[in-house]
């Protein structure tokens, strides 16, 4: 390819090498390509990339390899793929997406609109996204009914002292970081489809300035995995109750609500220009501690040079969203975009040709540095699914 040639197709579609092969960066101007030198197999390569649609190939991947009935139980890792799924869907339009997710949540809501589950934990909740878009996609009231259930048995949640909603029945006076995306976005989506918004709206802004004051780590710009309040864990420290970690996932789970509730509530709601601030804080820390080479974020984001520290993608895709969100919509300056697009051309390296996602921490407890260090890279878990098809759907419309 001639050096014209070749500046061109770079100016029209940034590539990165992977494996061997041209993968595009965004799905972009693929006739533009053809245009410039369409024998050449350089471009021919680009062309069908840029032609590439990651979302539909992830998401269908994942929906061959699992039917309804198989993707899972009733967990937060299952909602966090079906709620990118549905972003694939209003983009899309094709009702595959919706009929999977429908009879998925089938198996949990009967006839009367009864959800099969217990609700012990933050966790149990953040699948009530998937009732709420079904509700407000197929107007049963089967979903709404089932969704209001998870909204009442908030009414007699346990707190901390200062009002943090503990992150389990079972894990007494703790804050996890994880938490706030189990339960926020769903309760401020119930305020904008079911209704309560006052209450929704105060409460995801009060819940996510409560564990900002706890999990905050001025060191590293960060937040720490998890707080007890008791000081009673043996992970806690006995001084602030804090977990000795800044895991990358946790904080990508709490840069994420921070974005929903931003988008969300009101700018005159009391508390939210702290949410604001506090966002702010921590995208300075993403680009920070940004991988030079990859574009990436490692597990234990703020310490890159650990031994046997590794490139972990469901935060990579989480962080990456949250600054192309921020930038979107003013929450930060322009000069970080460049930043989400080092993200994003990272992580779209860890997508194979058929739609598989590489190197993706499994589900994981509070814990020292081995442990996090020491946890299963997984392909394909739902983490990285989920969190990559929120990414991809924000980065493919504003690359």
């Amino acid at each position: 390819m001639g050096r014209n040639v070749r500046r061109l197709v770079t100016r029209v579609l940034p590539i990165v090498l992977v494996s061997g092969g041209l993968v595009a960066a965004a799905a972009v101007a693929p006739s533009a390509l053809a245009a410039v030198s369409p024998d050449d197999p350089a471009v021919q390569q680009a062309v069908a990339a840029a032609a590439t649609d990651y979302s539909t190939l992830v998401a269908d991947a994942e929906e061959k390899r699992a039917t309804p009935a198989k993707l899972g139980p009733w967990s937060y890792t299952e909602g966090l793929f079906l709620y990118g799924t549905y972003l694939v869907y209003q983009r899309t339009h094709n009702t595959k997406y919706l009929t999977y997710m429908q009879q998925w949540a089938d198996r949990f809501v009967d006839a009367n609109g009864h959800l099969n589950n217990g609700l012990g934990s933050l966790d149990s909740m953040q699948s009530g996204n998937v009732l709420l878009e079904l509700y407000k996609e197929t107007k049963q009231a089967k979903y709404k009914t089932a969704a209001t259930q998870i909204r009442n048995r908030l009414k007699t949640w346990p707190t901390t002292k200062d009002g943090g909603f503990w992150h389990a029945t079972s894990r007494q006076h703790q804050l996890w970081a994880d938490g706030v995306y189990m339960v926020l976005p769903f309760l401020l989506h119930y305020g904008q489809i079911v209704g309560e918004a006052s209450y929704t709206d105060a409460t995801a802004v009060k819940q996510l300035n409560i564990y900002y004051s706890h999990l905050n780590d001025p060191a590293t710009g960060l937040l720490r995995h998890a707080y007890d309040e008791s000081k009673t864990q043996s992970w806690a420290n006995k001084t602030t109750g804090q977990a000795p970690e800044n895991w990358c996932r946790a904080i990508g789970w709490f840069a994420m609500s921070s974005i929903e509730t931003l988008d969300i509530v009101p700018a005159n709601q009391a508390g939210r220009a702290d949410v604001l601030s506090h966002l702010q804080t921590l995208i300075a820390g993403f680009k920070r501690w940004q991988d030079p080479a990859t574009g990436r974020w490692f597990q234990l984001p703020a310490k890159p040079t650990v031994n046997g520290n590794w490139l972990e993608t469901s935060c990579s895709s989480m962080y990456t969203y949250t600054i192309s969100r921020a930038v979107e919509k003013g929450y930060v300056d322009a000069s970080y975009k460049p930043v989400a697009a080092k993200g994003y051309q990272g992580v779209l390296t860890q997508v194979s040709k058929a739609g598989d996602v590489a190197n993706i921490c499994i589900g994981t407890n509070v814990g020292n540095q081995a442990y996090y260090l020491g946890r299963p890279r997984a392909t394909n878990d739902l983490h990285g699914l989920g969190a990559f098809l929120i990414m991809n759907e924000q980065l493919a419309r504003t690359t």
